[in-house]
């Protein structure tokens, strides 16, 4: 049974997503929030497994409580927004969250973007993914730091990690790279070790940052 945390200022939004929640047969929202300072409280007490975080709040921000609440919990964090503007990724994956829809997603991809992340995978709006890779695009420069800790990683590992950039699944980056999917898993999980990443979110920005993979090219 997930165990899931909603945390949004405005009664209506944090209501209707509990309410969503609770029919599913494998969720349970076990608290709720209406700002980052009780989202923080909330969820050191209570230790949920996913938290679904607003991003503007009073007192303190979907932002800063993310990277709180990253740090002090094992929870994974997916946060839920109306604006689909650059600063605002950028600001949530930094601060470790693990996906990043918005909030007029279909009642059945909000509860399906919960499981997607409870199992590892990172989870983007389309919209927000095409944004991404454009503003990755427009930074241009490889950081040499993060380029000099490729060197850790098996070919096969630099390899998966070009494909998950790409936003492929498991399943098409082991048909990709003619392997298993139980490899592929083996090789994402080593990767995201070797590099000190919390999940895949943040090995795509990685990718694109490290000068792995330049945007626009395959």
């Amino acid at each position: 049974m997930l165990r899931v945390l909603v945390v949004d200022d405005q009664d209506l939004f944090r209501g209707g997503f509990a309410m969503i929640l609770d029919t599913q047969p494998d969720m349970r929202v076990v608290g709720e929030a209406a700002d980052g300072a009780e989202a923080i409280r909330v969820a050191v007490g209570l230790e949920p497994d996913i938290v679904l975080m607003d991003i503007r709040m009073p007192l303190v921000d979907g932002v800063e409580a993310t990277a709180e609440i990253c740090a002090k919990t094992d929870a994974k964090v997916i946060v839920l927004t109306m604006f689909d503007v650059d600063e605002y990724v950028y600001a949530a994956l930094a601060a470790g969250a693990s996906g990043f829809l918005l909030k007029d997603t279909r009642r059945d991809e909000l509860a399906n973007a919960i499981r997607v992340v409870a199992a590892g995978d990172a989870l983007l709006a389309p919209s927000v993914t095409r944004r991404l890779i454009a503003d990755l695009s427009r930074r241009g420069h490889a950081v040499p730091a993060l380029a000099t800790r490729l060197a850790d990683l098996t070919d096969r590992e630099r390899d998966t990690l070009r494909q998950l950039a790409r936003g492929l699944s498991n399943v098409e980056i082991a048909a990709e790279l003619h392997v298993s999917e139980h490899t592929v898993k083996t090789h994402v999980s080593n990767l995201l070790s070797k590099l000190g990443l919390r999940d895949r979110a943040q090995a795509v920005v990685f990718a694109y940052e490290s000068g792995l993979v330049i945007a626009g090219q395959s």
